[in-house]
This record gives C-alpha cells, sequence and structure tokens, in this order.
C-alpha cells in the first residue's frame, strides 16, 4: 500500500511587480498614511480644545479629499484591500467629525463652557454638575 503523491499542480505564485506599481503602491501607501494622521489629527485636536475647531474643520476636510481620492486609487488600480477598509472606515470617522462640528459650532460657547468647567472639576460630582449645566443651557425640543 504504498502510493505515490500526485503532483500538486500550479502552484499560484505572485508574479513580481514592475517598477511602476511599486511606485504607485508606495504612493497609495504614503496617501493613506497622510490620511490616517488628518482623521486622528482631527479627532485628538477636537478632544484637546474646542476653542480649534478651525483646526478640526481643516482637518476634517482635508482627510474627507484624501479619503476620495485614496478610494478613487484603490477601486480604479486594485492595490491593497486592507487601504479600501481603512479609508471606507476613516471617511465614516470624518462624516461623524463633520456631524460634531456643525454641532459644537452652533453651541460653540456652550461647548467651551462646558469644556473648562470639566477641566476645573475635580470630582465626578463636579463633573455630573458641568454635564447637567450644559444639558440645562442647550434647547431642550427642537420647534
Amino acid at each position: 500500500m504504498n502510493t505515490t503523491p500526485e503532483p500538486a499542480g500550479r502552484q499560484r505564485t505572485k508574479q513580481p511587480l514592475s517598477e511602476e506599481a511599486k511606485a504607485s503602491l508606495a504612493k497609495t501607501h504614503t496617501l493613506f498614511r497622510i490620511f490616517v494622521v488628518a482623521v486622528l489629527g482631527a479627532f485628538f485636536v477636537y478632544q484637546l480644545d474646542v476653542s480649534y475647531l478651525w483646526l478640526t474643520a481643516l482637518l476634517t476636510v482635508a482627510s474627507i479629499a484624501l479619503g476620495v481620492v485614496l478610494l478613487v486609487r484603490a477601486a480604479r488600480r486594485k492595490e491593497s484591500r486592507l487601504v479600501l477598509i481603512g479609508t471606507i472606515s476613516g471617511l465614516v470617522v470624518s462624516a461623524i467629525m463633520v456631524l460634531l462640528i456643525l454641532v459644537t459650532a452652533l453651541f460653540f460657547n456652550d461647548v467651551r463652557e462646558y469644556q473648562a468647567c470639566v477641566g476645573r472639576a475635580l470630582t465626578d460630582q463636579a463633573q455630573s454638575a458641568c454635564r447637567i449645566q450644559l444639558e440645562e443651557s442647550l434647547p431642550s425640543q427642537l420647534p
């Protein structure tokens, strides 16, 4: 009962990338890194201080523009599925940031006062009082 193994057939091997494909892939990865920095930068600048809302808006616009460019590159060149998924996720975060920026701009003074209050609050009770103060300053119902 000595059986000889059958040949496995043709193995799938990736063809080496051309110089043009390598350069395109490197450019896509560089754009993706810049995109990630813009998305995370917008989020962290907003968390830092609401007074920098203009910078948050600028970084969010830049991240949306880079995200669209990356989506087009990823769809057209079919380079990396990870870049495509990461770009879509980053664009979702950017869309949420747009909504957050709009709401914050609408209630800028209230949010700024809340952030200053929370910065001074040392206890959970003081932070809760800041939150209640913010809730009371915002409109309770839309007309």
